[in-house]
């Protein structure tokens, strides 16, 4: 599988993820025929190489018609469709990133999709960097996208609608959801654009999945900062498997001073929080003393949460955190409709095409209770209702 792996060291900007692109073969004439198709005036798409803390990168520079209006969600969407030279995919891309962004603003400013105000990102030189970037995974045809945890930068800047925290409100509507990496410059490294084109295009996020790498972009951005190199790096290479990867966080403490009791409400709270999966396994500490090991899987954003509860609820005084890779089957959750009501069911899709339906629990106990019906065969008829389906 062609993968693209966004490592975002300095951030990532609309310009910095075309400008990598276009160093890892896209052609810039091309880029521009294609946002020349837009109607939205002329554009002229220029690249010159630089150097940013010693190392080479390409940076592009957009020349658009100066605009003063802003545009809602489908002016831009008719921009994109009603382009002659944009392949269908390229097209499904772009209006998917804006799609996202405006999900995004809507949300920070209390406002509809079909109302919301694009201000910066509905600008031409906006428009043309994500139909660019459109346009060249297209081209050099990619097929997974996957990225690095992204630093935001902090401090202030000023938008549209006044002075803003980093990341600005829509750029973290945008990053929920995304592991975040610490960063001590005084800076904005990531736009609502470069992390519209992630929410929208990654599929996992981490270290460098297995690969063989066959191109590297480096995209640079117009800021330097002190002490990095201000570029994104993309990885382009194939992948043996097609299966998809996420970042995982294993938090891990072992407690020998709880009763059973305490050590329950502990993970029942654990659960509750939104822990992916919690569980004890049992262990000799010191001295020979039994004990458990506490595990909890949770998302990378929610680990300072879960630290705390274990703080909060057990006896510990420290916990081991890592973050791991897995890979995760497609899935989907529906209601399948029985004799006795609808059941949720949780479908996964095997390698080979084949589907697993695994029945929610407390749905099974539910009508085997109502019902006076032993579990089983409940959970039988909830997979033959789904099989007929």
């Amino acid at each position: 599988m062609k993968t693209a792996y966004f490592d975002t060291l300095s951030g990532i900007s609309g310009d910095m993820s075309l400008a990598a692109l276009i160093d890892a073969g896209t052609p810039a004439d091309w880029i521009e025929k294609q946002l020349n198709s837009l109607g939205i005036g002329p554009v002229e798409l220029s690249t010159k190489e630089t150097r940013k803390c010693g190392y080479r990168a390409i940076h592009i520079e957009l020349k658009t018609q100066p605009e003063t209006k802003h545009r809602h969600l489908h002016h831009i969407d008719a921009i994109i469709d009603n382009s002659n030279t944009l392949s269908d995919r390229a097209k499904a891309t772009a209006k998917a990133i804006f799609l996202k962004l405006g999900e995004a603003e809507a949300k920070v400013h209390g406002s509809t999709l079909q109302k919301v105000h694009f201000h910066e990102v509905g600008a031409a030189d906006s428009i043309c960097d994500i139909v660019g970037v459109a346009a060249a995974l297209d081209y050099l045809g990619i097929e997974r996208l996957c990225a690095s945890p992204v630093p935001t930068g902090h401090g202030q800047i000023t938008i549209a609608h006044g002075t803003v925290n980093i990341p600005a409100p829509a750029t973290a509507e945008l990053l929920a959801g995304i592991p975040i990496r610490h960063c001590n410059i005084e800076a904005e490294l990531t736009t609502p654009t470069g992390a519209a084109i992630l929410k929208t295009l990654c599929t996992s996020f981490g270290p460098l999945p297995s690969m063989s790498i066959d191109k590297i972009g480096y995209g640079a951005g117009t800021r330097d900062l002190q002490g990095q190199a201000n570029i994104l790096r993309i990885l382009i290479g194939h992948t043996s498997d097609s299966t998809p990867t996420e970042s995982i966080a294993v938090m891990e403490t072992q407690v020998d001073d709880m009763t059973g009791e305490e050590l329950a409400f502990a993970l029942e709270r654990l659960r509750d929080s939104g822990a992916i999966d919690v569980f004890t396994t049992p262990i000799a500490m010191k001295k020979n003393r039994s004990g458990q090991l506490i595990t909890v899987l949770t998302n990378p954003n929610d680990i300072e949460k879960i630290r705390d509860l274990l703080w909060e609820h057990t006896t510990t005084l420290g916990v081991r955190i890592r973050i791991e890779p897995r890979f995760v089957l497609a899935r989907e959750e529906i209601n399948v409709s029985t004799p006795w009501g609808d059941v949720r069911c949780k479908i996964t899709a095997r390698k080979n095409g084949d589907k697993r339906c695994s029945a929610e629990y407390a749905d099974l106990a539910r009508i085997a209770k109502e019902k006076n019906l032993p579990l089983d065969v409940v959970e039988r008829k909830v997979l033959e209702c789904f099989e007929g389906k």
